[in-house]
């Protein structure tokens, strides 16, 4: 019985982790995404000159 468990728990923890991993990278993915659309798309910064989307 306990060997059924533990299968059973593991096929669980390693379900959720391949869960939260596919997640993690659609997140990442979008993140990208967004990232290069701002660098390409850069409003112009006070002073007339060209600047990053972004404070950092």
């Amino acid at each position: 019985m306990v060997p059924l468990l533990l299968v059973l728990l593991l096929a669980l923890i390693l379900f959720g982790a391949g869960f939260a991993l596919q997640a993690l990278w659609w997140i990442a993915i979008v993140v990208l995404v967004v990232w290069v659309l701002g660098f390409l798309i850069r409003p112009a910064a006070s002073g007339g000159k060209r600047g990053r989307w972004y404070r950092w």
